[in-house]
């Protein structure tokens, strides 16, 4: 199983660039309409406009604000500092500066670093670096 998150936004090819910028991924089809976002050939994200109905009806109702209420997009990236780099020379607004979880000295949990930011349209996004390793002990395999 993988999963292939869809998420309606007010302006896909905005949404794109950002995550692209964001997550150096990559487009898999473009358009106003609807983006695929793929990383090493994996689907990892769908953008989808709000008011386009196609065949199954909108996706979600564009004035219902806060968007993704209760939901957090999140990615383990590879290349965790580098990733935060890039969302703050991107100005991303940031929630939860970096931080360990769990905090320390608590060991357990995943111990890996975080950083909550908000997308474009105000979705909680969460980048983290592979769990283990916010120890001085980890490599990557």
């Amino acid at each position: 199983m993988r999963p292939q998150p869809l998420i309606a936004v007010t302006d896909v090819e905005t949404s794109s660039r950002w995550y692209q910028q964001l997550l150096g991924c990559d487009s898999d089809h473009g358009g106003p309409i609807y983006e695929r976002l793929v990383s090493n050939g994996h689907l990892i994200l769908q953008l989808h406009a709000f008011e386009v109905a196609h065949d199954h009806g909108a996706i979600g109702d564009r004035d219902d604000r806060p968007y993704g209420n209760g939901i957090l997009i999140w990615f383990e990236v590879d290349d965790f500092d580098e990733a935060v780099k890039r969302a703050i020379d991107m100005n991303v607004k940031v929630v939860l500066p970096r931080h360990r979880n769990p905090p320390p000295p608590q060991d357990g949990g995943p111990n890996h670093w975080e950083i909550w930011l908000k997308d474009p349209d105000g979705y909680m996004v969460v980048l983290s670096s592979p769990d283990g390793s916010a120890d001085a002990n980890w490599t990557p395999s």
